[in-house]
């Protein structure tokens, strides 16, 4: 399976994983949402020093993997480009910041290798929990919460249609370099002079065929507004769900939750 294909698969599956009956669907998009954004928000807010406090916030995606089937070994694999490149974003600290802060043993810990390990696990906890949303809910109900929290009209719309038009691109690119390398069996890759003619030829035809998509969906009614099916089911259930994982975040926020834990152990 080509690289195209693997990623068109990925994004297959995901689409498919949000559709299941499993419990983590059933729950609200908008309490979902939240819970994200409030999560997300908390794991940014910590200094570069409280690493431990930090690493006690791995306790929301490590529920949702375990208790909502979702595969941790799956999303490592899918996003590990992402995390790749945080890794290589932070990978400067230790150069810049080059201030012993203690030692561990006879290894010096320097303030740049403090923030490198902060900033790469933060950036690990913010992309799971996005994860763990995009593969429990449709792009669809996604918006549709964006939408009850004032986003926009234009802005969830353009979302929507970003994350649609992704597949139309990658199986228009593929389209063509299956017909670049007909052309020209002999040749690896695609040679340097013929990547702005094809690059405009992807953009061109992916754009014809997001203009019959999008018409396609203004003749079917849509305004940019998005509507959730049974909408009234499990409301209570949800409000349960945020509530509490809001309550557990901030009191990991707050209290050295490791510390506590420590103490009441020894």
């Amino acid at each position: 399976m080509s690289r195209i294909n693997q990623a068109i698969h990925e994004i297959h599956f995901m689409d498919e994983a949000a559709e299941k009956n499993r419990w983590l669907n059933r729950i609200h998009p908008l309490a979902k949402v939240i819970v994200t954004v409030v999560y997300i928000a908390l794991v940014m807010s910590f200094p570069k020093e409280d690493l431990m406090g930090l690493a006690a916030m791995c306790l929301y995606p490590l529920v949702l993997f375990i208790t909502g089937e979702v595969s941790a070994g799956r999303a490592f694999r899918q996003l590990k480009m992402i995390l790749f490149l945080v890794a290589v974003i932070g990978i400067a600290n230790p150069i810049l910041d080059r201030e012993v802060l203690f030692w561990i043993g006879s290894v010096p810990v320097t303030g740049g290798m403090l923030s490198m390990l902060t900033l790469v696990i933060k950036s690990v906890f913010a992309v799971f929990a996005t994860y763990l949303l995009i593969v429990s809910t449709s792009i669809e109900n996604i918006c549709y919460a964006l939408r009850k929290l004032h986003m926009p009209k234009i802005l969830s719309t353009l979302i929507l249609l970003i994350y649609r038009y992704i597949v139309l691109m990658l199986k228009e690119t593929e389209r063509l370099t299956q017909a670049y390398s007909l052309r020209v069996p002999d040749q690896k890759g695609i040679h340097y002079k013929a990547w702005g003619t094809l690059a405009g030829q992807m953009l061109l035809r992916s754009m014809d065929r997001a203009e019959l998509v999008y018409e396609s969906m203004t003749l079917r009614g849509f305004q940019g507004e998005f509507y959730l099916k049974g909408a009234g089911k499990s409301v209570w259930k949800s409000v349960i769900y945020a509530s509490l994982w809001c309550i557990i975040l901030f009191c990991i926020r707050i209290f050295p939750i490791f510390e506590m834990v420590g103490r009441i152990l020894t």
